[in-house]
């Protein structure tokens, strides 16, 4: 996926939109299709191989931690919440989420501890209810001395929640609709749904940049959604995006280490 936003592109930008808003998208390449995501324009390619940027990465200098936001409001209240515009403000962490949450600090203490890192960085999508995850974490590491990347929390716009279109502020049932879909085809965008493809290529190429900022031998921890976490730990496992829902289901504000798998020839 590329995202248009430098000068030379500024253009070509303006006349995509154009033509995406008139339905007219025939002049893109068969393996290009075009996502809308709040006011970006994104091209998405349905190539697997251009979408998950670790599938021919041998090593990482640093380790990775998936932690799933803890119990949210909007969980609770049994609704999809991927709406930026809401999620942003509203549907933060329960009282249940924030005792997870606050669990989940004194656990990644005990990793923290145990590996001897140089800092921890807390990456976290900027919804309410992970963003308030990940600040227990950074609140628990600061009060027990313990380096933190840039002394807290660090917001990380492409952690955000998967866009579920249509389904977006309806039950939480329809979450099984898209899983479906996407078990036949990661590419899909049936609902307006953002793509498997999509959530990959944003997480992974986030993955490497931060990897590559902090240089080695630190602790890593990406605060984000189930879906956009479960995709990620798809894309570390070298893994067909199709199978996402295959792997073991990640539990709300339980961290879970990402580790590399062998690509599947």
């Amino acid at each position: 996926m590329w995202i248009l936003g430098h000068k030379r592109w500024k253009s070509l930008l303006a006349l995509i939109n154009i033509m995406t808003l008139a339905g007219v998208t025939a002049f893109l390449p068969q393996n290009l299709s075009v996502f809308r995501y709040g006011k970006s324009i994104r091209l998405v390619t349905t190539d697997l191989l251009c979408s998950n940027h670790l599938l021919e990465v041998q090593k990482l200098q640093n380790d990775f931690y998936a932690l799933r936001h803890g119990q949210s409001l909007a969980n609770v209240a049994k609704i999809i919440s991927s709406n930026p515009d809401v999620a942003t403000v509203k549907h933060g962490l329960s009282d249940v989420g924030k005792q997870q949450a606050h669990q989940a600090a004194s656990d990644l203490i005990t990793i923290f501890k145990a590996n001897n890192y140089k800092s921890i960085a807390i990456l976290s999508s900027d919804y309410l209810r992970a963003k308030e995850t990940a600040q227990f974490v950074a609140d628990a590491f600061n009060e027990n001395g313990l380096p933190v990347y840039n002394g807290d929390v660090v917001l990380e716009t492409r952690l955000r929640e998967r866009w579920f279109g249509k389904w977006d502020g309806g039950p939480d049932e329809h979450y099984s609709d898209v899983w479906k879909d996407d078990a036949i085809d990661p590419s899909h965008s049936i609902g307006k749904v953002e793509s498997v493809l999509s959530v990959m290529d944003r997480t992974t190429t986030c993955v490497l940049e931060w990897d590559k900022l902090l240089g080695k031998n630190n602790l890593i921890i990406c605060t984000a959604h189930g879906d956009v976490l479960q995709i990620l730990q798809t894309a570390f496992s070298k893994m067909n995006g199709s199978l996402h829902r295959t792997l073991e289901h990640l539990e709300t504000a339980t961290p879970r280490s990402l580790v590399l798998g062998e690509r599947k020839k």
